[in-house]
Order: structure tokens, then C-alpha cells, then sequence
């Protein structure tokens, strides 16, 4: 385990990608940095997104403007800084006449392009659906569409790059910590960690982060002892993935007829379905998608596709809790996913930054607001960075992620292809560092099903804070979706016998 320093600038409570983003940007502008997660990184929400980085063409309705204009200029961001994890895709959006009229979708879809500052991506503009290659799949009797750029994102991964570089930067990045208590002595926080598997330990810090999401009204109110007026809505966002739908690397947004619309878009060789707004009051640590919310999804595809899907064709479901500010609306899919964040200095001492609300596509930006509302306390603090700096295994040489393996694989023909392009779409440049000095697949040790071997398993453990089967099998990878139960178990035996997690 990584040793705990007695005393830091920030503590930052929360390793989801508003945490880790918060703790990368700080240690980049010279604060001694702490994160503390309770579980594993991207364990909760931050695994459990629609995977996209977008800028919510829907919110258009609800007149978010700035947040689109804001998340459109973070798609391009992050597009530069981890292409490898986030890549462009194109949406199409079948016409339905009685759902929504064709001149409000080119209305908005205009606005959305002129919100955007796009370098790479393609605009938008009307399709013919009756012809390929975007009728492939679909019912008859769709003639006219829409199509749009956005990205996709591995959610997961692009927490564990941003917790690599705020290491890297000096930071100290726990899991499986829990911050238990917390109170003010003088000008600082004395605050109780409590690890897994050790004894409580007590840390000063000069400001607390609290970015515990879902958690974050709770840990003002019970962990610190604040009062709070603000207030979460939690909602739950539940996806599913079917068999595969459709021919093409392209999505589609559906309009359903409850006027939410409903992604669709090839994932890991199948086709991924989402997402659902329920609100929620259990444990956000338990939450799944229930029969209902598996049943819409399956009816909302069912109106376009050809093929029919029923629940009995669900291979894997999963879902998250979306923690969203409070702003009193009636509707749960009309609650902003704008962020809010909020100061307690009790009269100027020891301040704790609280975050209410935000999306995956928005992180840096709330990373960097963050820190400006915390730089009255640190007047030393070095200006916002982070804009044009890659993250890590970000900077592929200026190649496309494709030319970039076919070079990687020149440099290593022992390798197969394909087997190298999972490898550097899960870490970019950083693949020279999990492989090591492994020339070809035989060297890569136990193979635990598809495409994962022991060598990119021991990587995880080592550099990634992975500790159990299911951090490397569901959020370093998804190699989950296709190991079977004896595979998995190989891999529980394998951590079992060659990790201590006492000498990491």
C-alpha cells in the first residue's frame, strides 16, 4: 500500500472522474495532493455511464446553453488529450414526424454546431434512410434521418489515466480508504483515513475536497458534521447490451415516445442500450437495473430495429447513479446535469469544496472551476494547465489509433494485430510499459479469456490500483463480457496467489 503522508495542501475524498480530475490538476499546479477512495476507482458512477463524451444535444430543450457550449468545447479537449480512450462518432437520429417535427431537429442540430468549437469532427445534416449504409438494421418505412457528431469514451479508463497522472505529478492516490471523520482544528482539517485492511491514520490538510457524489450530501451531514442546504437527486441511469443490432461503427439516437430519447451504439463486438432516469433512494452502492427499466430499453429498440429484442436477449446489464443537484424540477430526466460547487469556510479557515451535480464530458472543466474557487487559500498555486497536456498514454505520435498499432506491431510482429489493438485502446502509448520486453503472445503468461493475459493482469495490479478479479475484468477491462466462469476463476486464484497487497 502506498504510504500516507501526515500532512497535505488538498484531500480530495472521491475517486470518480470529478476526484481524480480535481487531484490531477491540483498536484499540476504544485499542491501536495491526497485522494482517498473507499472502493476501487471508477467503482460506482464513473464505470457506469452512457460512455459518451457529448454535449447533450437534448439540454438544447431545456435551454442549457452553457453547459452544451461547455461540454461541446470539452469533447474537443479531450478528443486531443486521450484519443486513444475517446474517439469520434457519428449519431443517427431516425425522423419520427409525431415525436418531434423535422425543422425543430434541424434547428437544433444547427444551434449545436454553431455552439461547437469542432477542429476534427464532421457537422450535422439530413440522411436517407432507405438506402446504406444507416438503414442497415432498421424497420422499413424509415425514409428520412439525421446525422451528428459525437464521441464515445471508456469511462473507467479515463479515470484510472487522469489518478496515472496526478501520480505522477506527485500526487498520493489511495483505495479502498475511507474517510470516516473529519473536523476543523485551527486553520485545518484533521481528518480520520480508515484503510481496508489497517489501522485508522489520522492526515492534516488545508482544504477538503468532498467529491464522494452520491454520497456527498450524506458525508457533509454525518462525516463532517456540516449543515446543508443543498440537496441531491439521485437518479439512476441503467443500460443493457443485446446481440448485435446493426452493421457499422456509427450509433443512433432514438426519440422514444415518453419524448426522452435512448443511445444505441456497437459496443465490444455487441450493441450497448441506454440509459433510463428513475429516482432513487437505496444504497447507490447496490443499485441495479430492475425488470422495468431492462423491459423499456428493449421497447424503445423494438420501435426501430428489425430484429426484436426481449430481455431474455439481455447478456450483460448494468447501472449507476447519476447524483444531480437539486433544482427542483418535477421531471426527473428535466434535473439539470450541470454541476454546482459549493465553499464552507466557516469565516475563512479551512474550507471544504463540495460537488453537487456534473457529467463525464465536463470533468476537467469542473476540475479547473474548482480549483479557482479554492485559490484564496492557496495564493502560491500555479495557473490552470490542463487544457492542451495529454493524459497518460494520451500522446500516440500524431498517428491515428489504428496507424499507431500498425507501427507498434512492426516494431513487435510476434504479436498478433488484433491482440495489440485491444492492448493500445485500453492504454494508448502506455503499451510499451505493460508489455515490457515481451517480444510475442507466449510470453505474455496465463491467458484468462479473449484478450487478456497475465502480463497486462500483473500491469493492472502493479500501476492501476487494481486488487480483485472484478477491477481488472470490469473496469481496466471489459474482458468480463467475455471470460467464462472457470476463466474467472483462474483469474481470482492467479491475484490470490502472486499479489500481496501488503508490498504494493
Amino acid at each position: 500500500m502506498n504510504p500516507i503522508p501526515n500532512e497535505v495542501d488538498l484531500l480530495v475524498v472521491g475517486g470518480g472522474i470529478n476526484g481524480v480530475g480535481i487531484a490531477r490538476d491540483a498536484a499540476g499546479r504544485g499542491l501536495k495532493v491526497l485522494l482517498c477512495e473507499q472502493h476501487d476507482l471508477a467503482q460506482h458512477t464513473s464505470s457506469a455511464s452512457s460512455k459518451l463524451v457529448h454535449g447533450g444535444l437534448r439540454y438544447l430543450e431545456q435551454f442549457e446553453f452553457r453547459l452544451v457550449r461547455e461540454s461541446l468545447a470539452e469533447r474537443e479537449v479531450l478528443l486531443r488529450a486521450a484519443p486513444h480512450i475517446v474517439r469520434p462518432m457519428r449519431f443517427v437520429m431516425p425522423h419520427v414526424p409525431e415525436l418531434r417535427p423535422a425543422w425543430m431537429i434541424r434547428a437544433g442540430l444547427f444551434l449545436y454546431d454553431y455552439l461547437a468549437r469542432r477542429d476534427t469532427l464532421p457537422d450535422s445534416h439530413g440522411i436517407n434512410l432507405r438506402s446504406a449504409p444507416y438503414n442497415d438494421g432498421l424497420k422499413p418505412g424509415l425514409a428520412k434521418g439525421f446525422i451528428y457528431s459525437d464521441c464515445w469514451v471508456d469511462d473507467a479508463r479515463l479515470v484510472i489515466a487522469n489518478a496515472r497522472a496526478a501520480v505522477e505529478l506527485g500526487a498520493t492516490v489511495l483505495t479502498r480508504t475511507a474517510c470516516t471523520a473529519a473536523t476543523r482544528d485551527g486553520e485545518r482539517w484533521r481528518v480520520t483515513l480508515q484503510p481496508e485492511s489497517a489501522n485508522p491514520t489520522i492526515v492534516t490538510c488545508h482544504a477538503l475536497a468532498n467529491v464522494t457524489g452520491p454520497w456527498a450530501k450524506q458525508f457533509i451531514n454525518q462525516n463532517i458534521h456540516l449543515p446543508t442546504i443543498f440537496g441531491l437527486r439521485l437518479v439512476k441511469g441503467s443500460h443493457i447490451v443485446v446481440p448485435r443490432l446493426f452493421g457499422g461503427e456509427h450509433a443512433f439516437i432514438l426519440q422514444n415516445d415518453d419524448r426522452r430519447v435512448v443511445f444505441v451504439y456497437p459496443y465490444e463486438g455487441r450493441t450497448l442500450i441506454g440509459t433510463t432516469d428513475v429516482e432513487y433512494t437505496g444504497d447507490p452502492a447496490s443499485c441495479e437495473a430492475s425488470p422495468e427499466e431492462i423491459d423499456y430499453l428493449c421497447r424503445a429498440a423494438n420501435r426501430y430495429f428489425a430484429r426484436t429484442i426481449k430481455p431474455a436477449d439481455v447478456l450483460w446489464h448494468y447501472a449507476g447513479i447519476r447524483p444531480l443537484f437539486d433544482d427542483g424540477a418535477k421531471n426527473v430526466s428535466k434535473v439539470t446535469r450541470d454541476y454546482t460547487l459549493r465553499i464552507d469556510d466557516d469565516t475563512g479557515k479551512a474550507p471544504v469544496l463540495s460537488v453537487f451535480g456534473g457529467k463525464i464530458t465536463t470533468y476537467r472543466r469542473l476540475a479547473e472551476h474548482a480549483l479557482e474557487k479554492l485559490a484564496p487559500w492557496f495564493p502560491d498555486m500555479r495557473p490552470a494547465w490542463t487544457a492542451n497536456a495529454y493524459l497518460p498514454g494520451g500522446d500516440l505520435r500524431a498517428l491515428s489509433l489504428r496507424d499507431y498499432t500498425r507501427a507498434l506491431h512492426d516494431e513487435r510482429p510476434g504479436f498478433p494485430l488484433q491482440y495489440l489493438a485491444a492492448l493500445t485502446a485500453r492504454h494508448g502509448s502506455a503499451v510499451r510499459e505493460v508489455l515490457g520486453d515481451a517480444a510475442e503472445l507466449s510470453q505474455c503468461g496465463e491467458h484468462f479469456g479473449a484478450d487478456l493475459y497475465a502480463r497486462e493482469v500483473d500491469y493492472g495490479l502493479r500501476c492501476e490500483w487494481a486488487l480483485t478479479a472484478d477491477d481488472i475484468l470490469w473496469r481496466r477491462t471489459k474482458t468480463g463480457l467475455f471470460a467464462n466462469a472457470e476463466q474467472k476463476q483462474a483469474l481470482v486464484t492467479y491475484i490470490s496467489k502472486h499479489f500481496n497487497p501488503a508490498v504494493r
